[in-house]
């Protein structure tokens, strides 16, 4: 039960069928937030109260616009990628960035490849650049942004792996399937207690 201090939030969340996605969405879920999923189609999306999902992505501002459209917040997983194409990475986070200051909303979380930023060792120039002008453009917005490493990604979780995450499970999931519960948990808690604004951050369990 939530008591009259526990904030609400709308949460869109893109990049949400991700294994991290699925994880926040379970925890929001269970903590009586609203989220918006936006993803590419939504052929065989299951509804569940609380839940709902619209076309969207990343690809312009005016789309990335309409996709956060509606939220009081947006966390933002990007996807992982190839080596050599982290101006992707930037590119999206620019229309993202870019389109956050045509709304009212102001908190974001930001995740994705950002090691680079605590070391340098078998990072690429090119991501090191790219990494720092994402930074550069969330100082220079009006955001309450934090930035967040990216866990490994592990294939084919979904929101219902995460509604249990104790008991019978595949072998060798147990662990990493509680470690993303618990960084989803740690990521909730930073919105719901405005914590770590304007930080970067690497969340380890």
């Amino acid at each position: 039960m939530k008591n009259a201090e526990t904030p609400v939030f709308k949460l869109v969340i893109l990049g949400g069928l991700s294994s991290l996605g699925s994880a926040l969405i379970a925890e929001l879920l269970k903590r009586q937030h609203e989220v918006i999923a936006v993803v590419d189609e939504l052929n065989a999306r299951a509804p569940r109260p609380g839940l709902h999902f619209k076309i969207g992505g990343l690809n312009t501002t005016d789309q990335a616009e309409q996709s956060v459209a509606g939220g009081s917040a947006v966390v933002c997983l990007l996807p992982a990628l190839a080596p050599d194409d982290f101006a992707t990475q930037l590119r999206m986070s620019q229309a993202l960035i870019a389109s956050l200051s045509r709304t009212t909303i102001r908190r974001l979380l930001l995740v994705g490849d950002f090691s680079v930023l605590d070391h340098s060792e078998g990072h690429s120039e090119q991501q090191r650049t790219c990494a720092e002008q994402i930074v550069d453009l969330l100082q220079r917005s009006h955001l309450q942004w934090t930035l967040v490493n990216a866990p490994q990604e592990i294939a084919g979780l979904s929101i219902e792996h995460f509604r249990k995450t104790q008991g019978t499970l595949e072998p060798g999931l147990a662990e990493p399937l509680q470690q993303l519960a618990r960084i989803a948990a740690a990521m909730v808690d930073t919105l719901e207690l405005n914590l770590h604004q304007g930080e970067h951050l690497n969340f380890v369990f």
